[in-house]
């Protein structure tokens, strides 16, 4: 379906291989209605484990975890990344349209998007992001990915011929894209529905051509877009754009761009990411305690406290807290060799714990920060884990300072909340 009249004749521009794109544009997006929102609202699927998606989606027919996390419809013990699995997760989704809970928008459309969680909110905005523009670097990740979770998002997307999660983006605040979006959320919400941890989720459409025209220009001045979550989502978007390229080289096809939507930087609130360790790599309580003090200021707690500023540190171990304290960083580091997961991973984790890469060893798990310092002393306390850190976390202007750099963060730097969910828009590849 072509975008409406005005937006390309106003947009700036891109061009890679001879080919003409768009950093965002307008999508048709399939979504429930206002009378199905509450329904159908979900969670991202990689933040459930199937028995928590099971129970999440027991009673609810409509809820978009029988599409997202389809094996929970198969009996238990079902693989999840078999073919039966994104089967059921495609006629699952058939099944929604069929009954109607969830319709296709008959235009392309941008929908300003907000998320309110207690006192904090966040307005951005909703877009068809462009797969060259991730490609040509305007859309920086700033992590690695894993291939077997690529590969699982690349069967998901194939199967339902949709991307159903949206990925996360940022970008650096602009008084006249809030004022625009600010405007489209004046009046009531074409839908709203709350979602995990109480989060409001409200969607208003943009949908006129001079107000599409209007926000298209504003975005596409924005120069870069972040990516703040959905690594796995937009390189397995990526790969999918690179197979069917052979079949349909059209610039503007659908499968060009993926289902995005985006903050501005200054509203985003990231959460600490935290570390657990199975073992303490065949040394004694006593033996780690002091390696720690060498490289690392190390004192008694009484109790445990969220580290306060950045190079501060929380560690649980055989009941007790300590705080830990790091060096300055050495004159010149770059700006990954600054963030506090790095000081741990390159003080602690790796010298001391054997832990040489984070993204594939079985003894490091993490903890996002919105579980709090209990779920830390759960863990050790059960004997699931040996030792716990808590961190500060990562700021905005870190990671866009690495990103902007060309380089990449430790696996599980981040912890945004809230979180976007699934199923209240998604991106159908015609």
């Amino acid at each position: 379906m072509g975008a409406p009249r005005g937006v390309e004749r106003l947009s700036t521009t891109r061009h890679c291989s001879g080919l003409t794109h768009m950093l965002v544009r307008p999508f048709a997006a399939l979504r429930p209605s206002a009378a199905t929102a509450s329904q159908v609202i979900a969670p991202p699927y990689d933040v459930v484990d199937t028995d928590e998606a099971r129970a999440l989606a027991e009673g609810r027919p409509e809820s978009f975890l029988h599409i997202s996390r389809p094996e929970i419809d198969l009996p238990p013990g079902a693989d999840p990344h078999s073919d039966a699995v994104y089967a059921t997760g495609a006629r699952n989704l058939e099944r929604l349209i069929a009954a109607h809970v969830l319709e296709r928008e008959t235009r392309p459309c941008f929908y300003v998007y907000r998320m309110t969680m207690g006192a904090h909110t966040q307005t951005g905005f909703a877009a068809a992001a462009s797969v060259r523009g991730y490609e040509e670097g305007r859309i920086h990740r700033h992590e690695l990915t894993r291939p077997d979770k690529e590969d699982d998002r690349v069967r998901n997307i194939e199967a339902l011929h949709a991307e159903t999660g949206p990925v996360l983006l940022a970008y650096k605040a602009n008084a006249t894209v809030d004022d625009l979006l600010a405007r489209h959320a004046a009046g009531p919400p074409l839908f709203e529905a709350r979602g995990q941890h109480d989060v409001l989720h409200s969607v208003w459409r943009v949908e006129s051509a001079a107000d599409v025209a209007a926000l298209t220009t504003a975005l596409d001045a924005l120069g870069d877009l972040y990516i703040a979550d959905g690594h796995h989502r937009s390189a397995a978007a990526a790969r999918v754009a690179a197979a069917h390229r052979t079949r349909d080289s059209r610039p503007d096809a659908n499968h060009e761009y993926f289902l995005s939507v985006a903050f501005p930087d200054d509203q985003m609130k990231i959460f600490d990411y935290n570390r657990v360790v199975t073992d303490l790599n065949s040394l004694s309580k006593a033996d780690f305690v002091a390696a720690v003090g060498k490289v690392f200021r190390c004192t008694p707690a009484a109790r445990g406290e969220k580290p306060s500023a950045p190079r501060q540190f929380g560690m649980y171990l055989d009941g007790r807290w300590y705080r830990l304290e790091a060096p300055e960083a050495r004159s010149g580091a770059s700006p990954v060799a600054r963030l506090d997961v790095s000081r741990l991973q390159d003080a602690i984790i790796a010298p001391l714990l054997g832990i040489q890469d984070p993204r594939t060893d079985s003894r490091i798990g993490f903890v996002g920060g919105v579980r709090g310092l209990a779920e830390l002393e759960r863990r050790v306390d059960s004997g699931r884990a040996a030792v716990a850190f808590a961190l500060h976390p990562t700021g905005m202007r870190e990671l866009m300072a690495v990103a902007d750099a060309g380089l990449l963060m430790p696996p599980k730097s981040t912890w945004f909340e809230p979180k976007l969910a699934d199923g209240l828009l998604s991106h159908v590849l015609d």
